[in-house]
């Protein structure tokens, strides 16, 4: 079931990582770059929470529980 979960928590960080990406690639996000000078607080929630996601799935498999 660990594994599972782990897989699963995995999964979805990639799917924020890239989803994260493609909005900081679009014209809205990069206008908005150009001006102010920092990302969308959007772009830089979807590569925080997939990080952290990633970081959690990857720790339950490669972490063994006894």
């Amino acid at each position: 079931m660990q594994k599972v979960i782990s897989v699963i928590c995995l999964v979805i960080g990639v799917l924020l990582l890239v989803r994260g990406h493609d909005i900081a690639q679009s014209l809205n996000s990069q206008v908005k770059n150009i001006l102010t000078g920092s990302p969308a607080d959007t772009v830089m929630y979807y590569y925080f929470g997939g990080a952290g996601l990633c970081a959690v799935g990857a720790t339950l498999v490669f972490v063994k529980r006894k």
